[in-house]
């Protein structure tokens, strides 16, 4: 039995060895990753993304209770018509990687968080912020790009308004069990402008306003929402990978 043993230690080691003297060992050639070819556009969409808004109609969105999106679309660029209600998209998503570009609107004697206030709602109940905090103080879980009462941003990248900003934001699902508890919750990346502002971050539970988010199982895809807030903040080239 030790002879055994000592040869398959052996064998082992040997293996070992052999593996550290042939690089060929390490090397993965299948499955080929599918080709994807990048925009030459800055912040352009590449060929397997969605577009979600590319400045001519609201053909992929719709009110939350399904009826035509009632924001205005001018001059390739899509503003909350306040009191329209917030807008969804009439596909679900999961996993993803969004873009966008948004702009505030200067709004003199606004501070706070009255000023130029949206949200980019994953999964329509996880948001990342839309604030002008362009020198304007708020509670910092509550300024642009943090994930609204949950993480502040790591810096404010904010541009002055009437200035295009962009979010491109990395998102996983949470995952549920059959019998409906938590796996492993949501995690989100956001780079605002350029700049790493959420890394990898885990959420605590949906966007709560008021008290502390929780979760409750949902489905595996659900719409993406932009919100109505009452300000005119406006939006462009929009899309979005699945993942």
């Amino acid at each position: 039995m030790k002879n055994i043993i000592s040869c398959m230690i052996a064998g082992a080691w040997a293996l070992g060895a052999f593996a550290q003297n042939d690089p060929a060992t390490t090397e993965q050639w299948q499955p080929v990753p599918p080709k994807v070819t990048p925009t030459a556009q800055p912040g352009g969409p590449p060929s397997d993304a969605i577009i979600l808004f590319d400045g001519k109609n609201l053909d992929a969105w719709q009110s939350a209770e399904g009826k035509p999106a009632g924001w205005e679309v001018k001059d390739g660029i899509m503003t909350v018509r306040a009191k329209a209600g917030n807008i969804i998209t009439k596909q679900a998503f999961g996993d993803c990687q969004l873009h966008l570009e948004w702009r505030s609107p200067l709004m003199e004697g606004k501070e706070g968080q009255a000023r130029a206030n949206s949200g980019v709602f994953l999964m329509g109940m996880y948001e990342v912020q839309v604030l002008d905090n362009f020198e304007n103080r708020t509670y910092v879980n509550g300024q642009a790009a943090s994930i609204y009462k949950q993480y502040p941003p790591l810096v404010n990248a904010c541009r002055p308004p009437g200035e295009w900003q962009t979010y491109d934001i990395f998102f996983k699902a949470p995952r549920f069990s059959e019998k409906s508890a938590l796996i492993v919750p949501a995690v989100v990346t956001v780079v605002h402008n350029g700049v790493l502002v959420q890394n990898a971050v885990s959420l605590w539970g949906s966007s709560a306003y008021i008290g502390l988010p929780k979760y409750q199982q949902h489905a595996a895809k659900l719409p993406l929402q932009l919100q109505d807030h009452g300000d005119p903040v406006s939006f462009r080239n929009i899309w979005i990978r699945e993942l």
